[in-house]
């Protein structure tokens, strides 16, 4: 064989190998960088390649990679082209990338927007010779201090605010604010309410300011330019006087009605409006009970009028009522015109009664002074023309005027709850003019008028000045003596009311008397006094405030009472679970309960009792009062006996053999031992006998064997003083 021949046989077979080597073995790995193939090397191993070293021709060549040669074509003696080998970065690598380009790239958009010439200042590129790319060298400069704006040291509050909400506001820890307080003699925690003079003294001290942007109806409630369109008004009259001197019968005989007749005991119960109607002219006149309890309805009544007619009775004079309907004109200082009434009778006294009216300041015309005294009679009519003639006279000396053009506002007189018609509100306008539809505030509630209704019963479209209505439409029943204004609209109606409420709950917590030191000793020193609790309902507003005014006036140092809750409207199941969770005691006034509180207060046992005059209602609820008083107990002597002898009776316990030496010893009584002048036991005496006879009683000078409940330590030469105790009941 030729050597050509064996040369070409070696490559075939050489061939044949190395790719049966490929196809059996996995896939290949890279070689390092100073390994190559070459495959006209000889193999040292059948299963592998051979891998020769290939020496480098240039610094920074890369490697070849050895490929297996491809099916169907013959190897040839050209290279492989050569791959670059890219080492991959792992994860954290590439994570801690990431983050310091955004950090910078962050940091370099914010300078950009505020300061670019900082940009460069702060960030310079820098070259590196290994890698072509930007290196950002941050910049350090030191902590600033921050002062806060001066924005941030002013508080905005609405008249009041809690302790922890202004401490959080100012950000100062609760304890320094609290010691604050305590400062000023104000024992305050973290819900705590303090008025807006408190929070500016407390925010003084730490470098803020308070600012008052409380709700202002002013801006809401727009009112016309009251002045501008000013016409005659009627004038507004309120009948004052003393009980049972014929107020109601006097405005009668001007009505021609007979208003006396519906009352309970013809005493006037609620605050009447009416408007008589004359050839000269109109007037509005107030009806206010005489009693001494509606007190508090004579005073509004004083507050909303223009002129006070006294009626005091000619054969009866001046009485406390009399003084108090005065004092109320006085301070409203409204003109008092006086109607003697009762003149028709034989015991009648003008002279007297303007002598008394004198002592009080109103002195009559005909004695130089400016009180206008005129004698009436309200049964037969005697002198009320010229009544009604001067109270016209002194209307036009007052220049009584208002504006009819402007908004509506007024006072509320009385509101009851009706069962068809729901809140019945009776106002008289001061201001402006009403219509149907107007949307109405009055305190914290509002709504739409529906009707109006004046003292007749007629159905009105509008209402002006010192006219007296009925308002029907309101959502709630408001209190008497409150002020109504007809608003833009209802939402700016609703808006009111809502802040009316917050102001009103918010002044509540406000007005409880803070903790105080002083307060906490006199309390302490007063101990507990016995409560009388009482839920108080009535058919009208006025009734149920004057009889709540008239039994808290029953409160005494022994005995309080106190009003859980007092309204309007007949007694149902809430009012008394009420007065059962409370332990108090129902007092309706002219109304009565329901079925359902009918049948709870007799199921639970809950009292109540039912008045239609407020005599029985004060008189009944002061006996309730003395009940609640504990009886004094008082001690009361009887006598004395010296133990001479002891003896030891078997299932008894221990007698005494002893000799009364002072007063006498009875059955049902009380013994104290006494040793050497100290007290021993105070018990009951279980037996007490004459020689083996059981006695009622022992005087003195005789010997008996006393036995004492439950005590069996007795001595000779004890003294034991026998006494009884008596209760007796207190008064208010």
């Amino acid at each position: 064989m030729d050597v050509k021949s064996s040369v070409e046989e070696k490559r075939v077979k050489s061939t044949i190998i190395r790719r049966r080597a490929v196809a059996e073995a996995p896939p290949p790995i890279a070689p390092l960088p100073s390994q190559v193939s070459s495959p006209e090397e000889p193999k040292t191993q059948e299963a592998q390649p051979k891998i020769v070293q290939e020496e480098k021709k240039e610094e920074g060549a890369l490697p070849s990679a050895v490929l297996p040669p491809v099916e169907g074509k013959e190897d040839s003696a050209e290279e492989y082209k050569p791959k670059k080998v890219v080492k991959r970065k792992t994860r954290d690598e590439l994570e801690m990338e990431m983050i310091e380009r955004a950090g910078g790239l962050r940091k370099a958009a914010e300078l950009m927007t505020t300061s670019p010439e900082r940009l460069e200042r702060v960030y310079r590129p820098e070259k590196s010779s290994k890698k072509k790319r930007v290196v950002l060298k941050k910049e350090f400069k030191k902590t600033e201090i921050t002062i806060p704006k001066a924005s941030k040291k002013l508080i905005r509050i609405e008249t009041t605010i809690r302790v922890g909400e202004l401490a959080h506001r100012m950000g100062i820890k609760l304890p320094d604010v609290v010691k604050k307080l305590i400062g000023l003699g104000i024992v305050a925690t973290v819900n705590h309410l303090i008025d807006f003079d408190t929070a500016t003294l407390i925010a003084h001290e730490f470098g803020y300011e308070i600012e008052n942007v409380a709700f202002e109806e002013s801006q809401v409630l727009k009112r016309g330019p009251s002045g501008e369109v000013l016409k005659p008004r009627p004038p507004v009259v309120t009948v004052m006087g003393h009980v049972d001197h014929g107020k109601t019968t006097l405005l009668d005989t001007i009505r021609k009605t007979q208003v006396a007749a519906g009352e309970a005991g013809g005493i006037t119960q609620h605050i009447g409006a009416y408007q008589v109607h004359l050839p000269k002219g109109d007037i509005t006149f107030l009806d206010t009970p005489g009693h001494e309890a509606f007190t508090a309805i004579r005073a509004r009544g004083a507050k909303v009028t223009d002129l006070v007619v006294l009626v005091v009775a000619a054969d009866d004079g001046v009485m406390p009522q009399t003084i108090e309907a005065i004092n109320h004109a006085k301070a409203a200082k409204v003109p008092i015109l006086v109607a003697v009434n009762k003149i028709d009778k034989p015991d009648a006294n003008q002279s007297r009664v303007e002598r008394a009216l004198m002592e009080h300041g109103l002195v009559s015309e005909k004695l130089g002074g400016d009180t206008i005294i005129l004698p009436v009679s309200a049964k037969t009519g005697q002198g009320v023309e010229e009544l009604l003639e001067m109270i016209l006279l002194q209307s036009e000396v007052l220049e009584l005027k208002a504006d009819p053009t402007t908004h509506g506002r007024g006072v509320v007189i009385e509101s009851r709850l009706d069962r068809g018609r729901g809140p019945v509100v009776t106002v008289i306008v001061q201001e402006g003019t009403i219509h149907v539809g107007d949307p109405i505030v009055v305190g914290p509630t509002y709504g739409k008028i529906r009707a109006l209704i004046d003292d007749t019963g007629k159905n009105l479209q509008e209402a002006g000045s010192s006219q007296p209505v009925e308002i029907l439409g309101l959502a709630e029943l408001p209190q008497a003596g409150e002020s109504f204004d007809v608003a833009s609209s209802e939402i700016d109606s609703r808006a009111i009311a809502s802040h009316r409420a917050l102001t009103v709950r918010k002044d509540r917590e406000a007005a409880a008397r803070p903790l105080r030191l002083e307060n906490i000793f006199s309390e302490v020193s007063q101990g507990v006094v016995p409560e009388l609790r009482l839920v108080i309902k009535a058919d009208v507003h006025g009734s149920a405030e004057a009889l709540r005014d008239a039994l808290v006036k029953l409160s005494t140092e022994k005995v309080k009472v106190v009003i859980i809750h007092w309204g309007v409207g007949a007694i149902t199941e809430s009012d008394v679970m009420l007065a059962l969770a409370s332990k108090a005691i129902i007092a309706g006034f002219n109304v009565r309960p329901d079925s359902k509180g009918r049948e709870t207060a007799e199921s639970e046992k809950v009292e109540i009792r039912k008045y239609s005059i407020i005599y029985e209602a004060v008189d009944d609820i002061r006996k309730a009062m003395t009940g609640l008083l504990k009886p004094i107990r008082k001690e009361q002597y009887l006598g004395r006996a010296k133990v001479k002898e002891l003896f030891k009776v078997s299932k008894i316990g221990t007698i005494a053999g002893s000799e009364v030496v002072d007063g006498k010893f009875s059955r049902p009584a009380m013994v104290r031992v006494l040793r050497d002048s100290r007290v021993v036991y105070e018990g009951k005496i279980s037996s007490l006998k004459r020689f083996k006879d059981d006695a009622r009683e022992v005087l003195a000078g005789l010997e008996c064997g006393i036995g004492i409940e439950n005590f069996n330590d007795l001595q000779p030469n004890d003294i034991l003083e026998a006494f009884t105790i008596e209760e007796i009941a207190q008064e208010l």
